[in-house]
This record gives structure tokens, sequence and C-alpha cells, in this order.
């Protein structure tokens, strides 16, 4: 390994069926107003809702709710987040549910007491925070976006069309998570394969970078063969609860920053999806699989050397043939695989058209450290070629 890092999550896990009642025990470290932030009302048609509020009043707690989370959190949502915490003095931000409503969670608890604009302190101008920070916990029910984890917080600003990440420091990270296979049982398959390509795009994004021997590499491949395995078994049989306990186990491990140390890491494949998706309001894993296989085969000639292992050491693909020709067959493994989930193989299929293509590539942010730094031309090809 080449690169120099410090490594430091403070996260506690508590993983597996049952894996609620621990909640009890976190709820002792914490002051008596909860904000209960949720999504559109999924939690309450499966039960998880009521499971969690049931804890709360038992350990005394008052609940300030702050529901309606929608699956791309915006601006506005957090404004109204933040006043909610703000005017209720809460003590604790409790997430149910997916990657979005811990994305808010963690986008208020920085917010709340910060007297900027946080769109601009955190989003634009990527600092960090500089006021107290509340503390944001999390009970998963959907997996893909590794938020529950880590200090990631991605936002939509619907009237800039820009859907912007941010990755905030360990004091903004979750306090604890509770990870239960079971809670994600009731998720439709769309938004299942959508978090399973989340997950697995987000390795690809570290793992498709640099070119030294990295330990990294070697558990991003463990990683996506495990991922890949899982999928069809969940796909068969989605109360399959050794599939699902190893996708949600893999989807945290994929963006919890382990694979990211000694790494430069890519996230050109976000930055396209994020843009299809502040013009679209598309499912982010879809939006990521519809624009990866095009971006892919544009930075191969690039990265060719880890393309090729990609292929060998994840698909398993022959060594026969030239290195570009085993590279390319693990793309088709990868198209093959992506069709088999049902994902989204084209933006046409999530509301692009041609005469948004400029636009799109207008709220595309570059990054550098991938196989290849686009340009504005490169991106407007890509998304050309995603249609």
């Amino acid at each position: 390994m080449l690169g120099d890092f410090r490594y430091h999550n403070p996260t506690k896990l508590y993983f597996g069926r049952g894996a609620i009642v621990h909640l009890r025990e976190e709820l002792s470290n914490y002051g008596k107003k909860i904000q209960l932030i949720y999504g559109g009302g999924s939690v309450k048609k499966n039960g998880i809702y009521d499971q969690v509020v049931s804890i709360l009043r038992e350990c005394g707690k008052e609940i300030v709710e702050d529901g309606g989370v929608m699956p791309n959190p915006t601006t506005e949502k957090l404004a109204e987040g933040i006043k909610i915490a703000g005017e209720n003095g809460v003590d604790l931000l409790l997430a149910v549910g997916g990657g979005s409503v811990c994305d808010y969670a963690k986008a208020v608890a920085a917010s709340v007491s910060c007297t900027e604009d946080p769109w601009k302190k955190y989003y634009i101008d990527q600092e960090q925070p500089t006021c107290e920070v509340l503390p944001v916990a999390c009970v998963l029910t959907m997996v893909g976006t590794g938020s529950e984890m880590n200090g990631g917080s991605v936002i939509t600003n619907p009237a800039e069309k820009l859907k912007i990440g941010h990755v905030f420091g360990s004091d903004v990270m979750p306090k604890f998570t509770i990870l239960d296979p079971t809670f994600t049982y009731t998720v439709p398959k769309r938004q299942m394969v959508a978090g399973i390509y989340d997950a697995f795009n987000h390795i690809c994004e570290q793992y498709f970078s640099g070119e030294d021997d990295n330990v990294s590499d070697y558990l991003s491949e463990g990683l996506m063969r495990s991922i890949i395995a899982s999928s069809r078994k969940a796909l068969a049989d989605p109360l399959d609860y050794e599939a699902r306990s190893n996708i949600m186990w893999a989807a945290t491990w994929a963006l919890n920053t382990l694979l990211s140390r000694g790494k430069d890491t890519d996230w050109e494949v976000h930055m396209l999806g994020q843009a299809v998706g502040a013009h679209t309001d598309a499912t982010h894993g879809m939006t990521l699989a519809a624009v990866s296989l095009p971006y892919y085969r544009h930075i191969l000639p690039y990265g060719l050397k880890k393309f090729r292992r990609f292929a060998v050491e994840v698909w398993g693909v022959k060594e026969s043939g030239s290195d570009e020709e085993i590279a390319l067959r693990g793309l088709e493994a990868l198209e093959n695989w992506m069709k088999e989930l049902g994902l989204a193989m084209h933006i046409s299929e999530l509301g692009v058209t041609e005469d948004m293509i400029e636009k799109i590539a207008d709220s595309t942010l570059v990054e550098e450290g991938g196989y290849k730094v686009l340009t504005r031309e490169e991106i407007v090809k890509i998304l050309r070629e995603s249609l």
C-alpha cells in the first residue's frame, strides 16, 4: 500500500435478528427528547415504527415526529428538520429507514446550531461543522447506501438542479446503528435491487483507482463476490435470511471508510448518477446502474490492468486473449448480472430525454481520483451513450 491514512470509525453496530432490543440500553445515554425521523410511511405499515415508538415510550422518552423524508432529501426538507430540532431542543436524532433518512438526519445534526446556510457551507463549500453537533442514531430498514456507518450525507437542491454529497467527520457519524436483516424483508424488489447495486458500485468507486498492490482491493473483490452470490439467492427467495444478512453486512462495509484507506477513489459514476437524479428524482441505485457501463467502457483503456483483474477475480473470466478482451468480458459479465437483477440500464428509463443531456452535464461534478478526469465533452458523450 502506497497511501498514508488515518482510520477511525466510532459507530457502534448491533447486528442480527431482534437487534432492536439494544435500542433500550443505548437510549439511557441520551436526554429525554428524541426526534424520530422516517420516510413516507412504510415503517408504519410494516410495524417497525410501532416497535421503535414502544421502546421509546418504555424508556420515558418524549417523541418529536419528523416524518416524510423523501428518497432524495431536499434543501426544503432539511430546513424543516432543522426547525423541528431547534424549536424542540431535541437530544438525539433517531433515523428509522433507509440511507436517505440517515443522510438527512446527519445534515440536520450538523446544521441545527449553525447560523450559516447549510447548503452553501457543507455542500457547495464542503466545509466541516464549526458548531455543536447533535448525536445521530439509525435503525436501518433498507440497505445500500452505507450511511448507517459513515459521515456521508447527500442533499438535493431542486431549484439549482444539484444533488451533492458531503462527508462529515466522525462527530457527525451515527453513534450507534441497529441492523436487523428481517427489517429489510418488506422492501419492494425494485428498491432491494437498487440498494444492492448501490452497495456494489460503492465498492467499484473505490476499487477502480490506483495501481499499487493494495489490501483494500483484495477486500473489495471478496465483498463484490459476496454481493453477487447473495443477490441471486435473495432474488430467488426474498426471505432468505442468510442472503439478506450477507447483503446488509456487505453494504455496510462497502462504505464505512475501510475500503478507501490508501486509495485515491473515483466516484465519477456517482457524480453522473446524482446529476441524473437531480433532474429526474429517480432512485439513486438506478441512476448509478444506468450510467455505469458507458462510463466504465470509456475509462477502461486508462485503467486496463485493474479492469482485467476485475474480470478475472470478481467474475471468473478465463485468462485467454488480450488484456482488453479479458477486461471487456468482465464488463459483459457485469452487464448480464445487472440485467438479471432488473436494474435500469438506460437513463431514458428514468425520464431523461435528449434535450436534457446538456443540462445534466452542467450539473455533473468532476472527480479527479479515477483513471481519467473527464472533460465536459466526455460527460456529454457518456450521458448520450447512457440514453
